[in-house]
Formats: C-alpha cells, sequence, structure tokens
C-alpha cells in the first residue's frame, strides 16, 4: 500500500457518532486544526438505537453538555418531536428532561452544523493505525494509506471496533444497521497497551405504523410547558407526534421461554457482557419470572417515515420467533417489521488505562471517548466527547486540563467512575450514582459551569451573554423571594391551600418552604418573578431546598480536602508499608490524583487511606 500525506492538523477525531461530534466541535471551535475521520459520512450523529435524547440522569447530561458550549442539546431542541419532564412527583434532584427526536434531522441538523464549522475538515475512511514517536502521538493512517499528521487524537469509535450482529444462529461482521464494521484499528490499541475486551448491545424491532393498532395502547403526549434543554432555544418545544404504551404478558413470556434454546444470550453463542440496566427482553423475562408484564414504549423514528421503535424490547432471537413474540403484544396483533431486532458485541477499552481528562496513560496525546470506554448511550457518549475534546485542546493550548469534580457535574460522576472504579459492564449514568444530586441537579448545569466553559474558550460570547443575563434574573428573583407580606394577607392565602396561619408576615420564599409554589403565590398575589422562567424555576427550587442544600454544602467541603490531598504519579505502592496487597495493586494501576479519588477505589478501604495520610505526613 502506498502512503501519502493528508494534511497536517492540531488534532484527528475519529469517529462521527454523539462522542466524535462533541469532540470535533470542541477542538475546532477553539481554535484547533480538526480532522473528523469517520467510517461513512451517513452515520454522523447516527441513532443507532432509541429515537431520543435525554432522560432519567442522562438529561443532566445535556443540560451539562449545553452549559459548557456542547452541541446536543441544541440539535435536539431543533429536531425534537415531543419533550417530557421525568420523575415530576418526585423532588426536583431526580427530575429529568426527555426528548422524542426525529432519527433523521437529528443527523441531518448536526452534519449540518459540522460542516459549517470553521477549522474543521471531515473525511470518510477507516482508521487503521495511531502512529506515535516518542511516546506521543504525530498522526493517524487510514486503511487506504492516508496519513493525518496530528499532535492529539481522540477515539470516539462507538461500538464498530471489530463489530459483529448476532440474530438467532446468524452472526455478521456488521456495524448498527448494516454499517461497516471497522476491523483495523484494534490490534494498534492493543500494541499501545491498552486492555481490550468484549461489551455486548442490542436494539428492539422496528415496526411498519400502518399495521400498528395505536387505538389498543395508551397515548403519552409530551408536556406543552416544559422548556428545552438548550437556554440558546427560543421557547418551549412544539409537541408534534405522541408516543405509545403497552405491555407484554403472559403469551408473550411463553413465547421467550419455550425459544430459549434458540436465544443467543443462553445457548452460549454470545458471551460478552451486556448492559444490566437495558436488558434483553429474553433476559428480563428469565430475570424477573415474577412480574406478569413489561412495559413497552412505541415511538415514532421521525416526521418523514413510518417505522416505530418498540423500546423496553430489544432481542437476539431469531427472525421467526421475533415476528410470532411482537404480534402477542396489545396493538402489535398484526404488526409488520421493518427491521429486525439484532444484538451486536463491540471491543472496547478498561478505563483504568485513562487519566481523568480521558488521556491514555501511555501515549502522551491519544484520547478516548464514549462507548469505546466501556459505556452506553448518546449522551453518556457526548459528555465524554466534549471533555476528551476540549482537554486535548486545553493541553495543546497550553491551558491546564478541565476536570470536573463528583460534587460539580453529573459528568463528574460519570468520568470519575470511569477512570477510579472501571468498569465490567455498559456503563449507564443514573442518579443514584451522584451523591451530590441534589447540588447538580438540570435547572442549574449553567451556574454550575458556563463560567468554566467560557474560561476554555469553548461558550461562545452569545451563549455567555445569554447566561450572565439568566444569572442576573434568578438573584433578582431570590431577592424579589423576600418580599414580606402583611399577615393578614398570608394568613388568607395559607388558609386558602389548607395550612395553618401564622402571627407574623411572611415572605414568599416563606410560602414555599411551607409547601406551597411559585404558581400558586402567582394566582394570590400577581406576577411574582415574572419575565424569565427557567431562572424563576431555579429560584423557587432553591428556596424549596435551601436547607439540604446547605448542609450538602457543608459535606462537599469536607470531602474537597481529602481532593486537595493530591498523590505524586511516580509514586510506587508496592514499596509503602501497611498498606495491604490488594489496596498496593489497585493504587498502581489506578495511580489516583488525589486522596480523595483513592478512597473511591473499589479495595481501598478507610484503614489504607489513613496509611496514606500518614506516608504524606
Amino acid at each position: 500500500m502506498t502512503e501519502f500525506f493528508e494534511g497536517q492538523f492540531d488534532a484527528v477525531v475519529v469517529g462521527a457518532g454523539h462522542a466524535g461530534c462533541e469532540a470535533a466541535l470542541a477542538c475546532a471551535r477553539t481554535g484547533l486544526k480538526t480532522c473528523m475521520l469517520t467510517l461513512n459520512l451517513d452515520s454522523i450523529a447516527f441513532m443507532a438505537c432509541n429515537p431520543s435524547v435525554g432522560g432519567t440522569a442522562k438529561g443532566q447530561l445535556v443540560r451539562e453538555i449545553d452549559a459548557l458550549g456542547g452541541e446536543m442539546g441544541i440539535n435536539a431542541d431543533k429536531t425534537a418531536l415531543q419533550m417530557r419532564m421525568l420523575n415530576v412527583g418526585k423532588g426536583a434532584a431526580v427530575q429529568s428532561l426527555r426528548c422524542q427526536s426525529d432519527k433523521h434531522a437529528y443527523h441531518t441538523e448536526m452534519k449540518r452544523t459540522l460542516e459549517h464549522t470553521d477549522n474543521l475538515r471531515i473525511l470518510q475512511g477507516e482508521a487503521a493505525e495511531i502512529l506515535t514517536k516518542d511516546g506521543k502521538v504525530c498522526g493517524v493512517k487510514t486503511t487506504y494509506g492516508g496519513v493525518l499528521g496530528c499532535r492529539a487524537a481522540i477515539l470516539c469509535t462507538g461500538v464498530y471496533l471489530n463489530a459483529e450482529t448476532i440474530t438467532g444462529d446468524v452472526k455478521q461482521s456488521s456495524g448498527p444497521s448494516g454499517f461497516a464494521p471497522a476491523t483495523a484499528l484494534t490490534k494498534n490499541l492493543i500494541g499501545l497497551g491498552y486492555s481490550v475486551r468484549r461489551f455486548k448491545t442490542g436494539t428492539p424491532a422496528r415496526l411498519d405504523g400502518r399495521t400498528v393498532h395505536f387505538e389498543r395502547c395508551e397515548e403519552q403526549r409530551g408536556d406543552d410547558d416544559v422548556l428545552p434543554f438548550s437556554y440558546m432555544a427560543g421557547g418551549p418545544v412544539k409537541n408534534e407526534l405522541p408516543c405509545y404504551l403497552t405491555y407484554t404478558n403472559a403469551a408473550t413470556h411463553e413465547v421467550i421461554l419455550s425459544n430459549l434454546d434458540r436465544s443467543p444470550l443462553y445457548n452460549g453463542t454470545i458471551l460478552s457482557t451486556g448492559p444490566r440496566y437495558c436488558p434483553s427482553i429474553e433476559t428480563k423475562v428469565v430475570r424477573f419470572a415474577d412480574k406478569e408484564r413489561h412495559q413497552l414504549f412505541l415511538e415514532p423514528e421521525g416526521r418523514d417515515t413510518l417505522e416505530v421503535y418498540v423500546q423496553g424490547m430489544s432481542s437476539s432471537l431469531p427472525h421467526d420467533v421475533q415476528r410470532e413474540m411482537y404480534r402477542t403484544v396489545a396493538g402489535l396483533e398484526e404488526c409488520e417489521i421493518m427491521r429486525y431486532a439484532y444484538a451486536i458485541e463491540y471491543d472496547c477499552i478498561d478505563t483504568l488505562d485513562v487519566y481523568p481528562t480521558l488521556e491514555f496513560k501511555k501515549v502522551e496525546g491519544l484520547y478516548t471517548a464514549g462507548q469505546i470506554n466501556g459505556t452506553s448511550g448518546y449522551e453518556e457518549a457526548a459528555a465524554q466527547g466534549l471533555m476528551a475534546g476540549l482537554n486535548a485542546s486545553l493541553k495543546l493550548r497550553g491551558m491546564p486540563p478541565l476536570i470536573l469534580g463528583r460534587e460539580e457535574a453529573y459528568i463528574g460522576v460519570l468520568i470519575d467512575d470511569l477512570v477510579t472504579k472501571g468498569t465490567d459492564e455498559p456503563y449507564r449514568m443514573m442518579t443514584s450514582r451522584a451523591e451530590h444530586r441534589l447540588e447538580i441537579r438540570q435547572d442549574n448545569a449553567d451556574f454550575r459551569l458556563t463560567q468554566k466553559g467560557y474560561d476554555c474558550g469553548l461558550v461562545t460570547e452569545e451563549r455567555y451573554a445569554r447566561y450572565l443575563e439568566r444569572k442576573a434574573h434568578y438573584e433578582g428573583f431570590l431577592s424579589e423571594l423576600e418580599t414580606r407580606v402583611p399577615q393578614g394577607e398570608a394568613d388568607e392565602f395559607l388558609s386558602g391551600l389548607g395550612m395553618d396561619g401564622t402571627e407574623k408576615p411572611l415572605t414568599y420564599a416563606d410560602f414555599i418552604r411551607r409547601g406551597a409554589t411559585l404558581k400558586q403565590i402567582r394566582g394570590a398575589f400577581g406576577e411574582v418573578c415574572a419575565g424569565d422562567e427557567s431562572a424563576a424555576q431555579s429560584a423557587e427550587i432553591y428556596v424549596k431546598y435551601e436547607g439540604y442544600l446547605k448542609k450538602g454544602l457543608e459535606q462537599i467541603a469536607r470531602a474537597r480536602k481529602l481532593e486537595e490531598r493530591k498523590l505524586p504519579q511516580d509514586l510506587d505502592y508496592m514499596q509503602i508499608g501497611g498498606l495491604r496487597l490488594e489496596a498496593r495493586e489497585k493504587l498502581n494501576k489506578v495511580r489516583p490524583a488525589s486522596l480523595g479519588q483513592a478512597s473511591r477505589i473499589p479495595g481501598v478501604n478507610p484503614a489504607d487511606i489513613a496509611v496514606l495520610i500518614l506516608y504524606l505526613k
């Protein structure tokens, strides 16, 4: 093969999924000459699984991506079919926005954004080798012999590395939805020192909407009054198309159980590790044998297609079994399948080999983001892509890295879990993973992160101005909520809500602490906190949870003391007396940056931390 020089770049991003798009934009928008290399331009920002963005904990990630200057929230708002706020019956800490997206429009809009971004070249081709010199990245070579010179490379390969799709007894070398797999790079990554393992995920069938009896299902419409992901959007998104809810039943479960011997998950065909929190329908029926039914959501794939996505029914059963299985479900009795469900296996790395910046510990300038890091989900991938791209840019510009703490962002929780604990299965973000979830809610993402994004050069002046305006409104609303209401009026208002009166004047904030809502206050006293509804909602939430938030800040301050105690990167833990052998091995593997990170490593206990504290002294 004849090698030839494609060009010299500051950074090369390998892959154009949700991680690759954010990584490429982060690099190019901060002034780096960037090339995004992708197997197929038609797979840019492709939604290989469910046509949606956000959801529980994932909505927080999207808001954080937006606050830092990323694109996912803006693109989701542009291409939304409907939006819903999840967990509205629970506290603000776990409420999350979810968007039903137009799958094809999402790809088209993101591709258009990339194509119109300065400093960014998009190139179709397959990466075959990461070129290094003196332990540093110096280029990326394609299977066609093209050499892309660069000072940093960001691998966002998704599920494409040696990908194989599996349905019944049919196994094919293929990426998702028939796209070609990437078969050349894994060998090179092993040679560079990565620990490579095999994970699995899957997707359900897509049905012809003309053959679905939606009237036999429960309609699920969007919320008309929820604000979009991005504060750059003009206002609430118009809800265009509904989703529908239906359920499996005893007949469905019988079809599955009677065909387990033909399931690749149970006959030994699939040996790789699948996602615990998004299992196949076969796994659900076997693992939760006491459940009489499982929820299924019928979701439109777009405005211009009749394809319907069956969320909750991913499978790798043979086609004939799938056909019988789907037709046992209410509303799907006569359904015709347009795309059958399948499982997909792929190569990924062990993130214990990665720094919190997402840079590889053994090769300077080489970063990984997304499903190559063992995660699942578009939102987790996009968050990592943004951080990997931004940290690569910061390093090349001679600036300090951006490492978000667990108390600062869900992105911080995500990356800390990956590089400190690692993952033995496809990792999914959940609110339960965030110990400071009340402090890092979705409504205050810009207050937490936009200044950081601006300081890094990624947040635009327009976005920064919006942030400052919203912050000013928020602070003004907090002052306005301290407005006193005379005792008589206060007692009358509380009585109307079935609450006890008081012997003194109260403020609007006092009403909220007693359980009243801002909407009820407005109904009684006129327009309160008017002009910026998102800032008003944040002010209401802060007042409602102020006591808990103050206690949380005290806990964060205590935890931060451990984070401030730095550990030398060249420390040989095997030589520290008093540490247990397991702790020594784990500490040498992870090489934590601080005592705080060391304390979160599985296998390192409080006694080991005490030994480290004494050693540092």
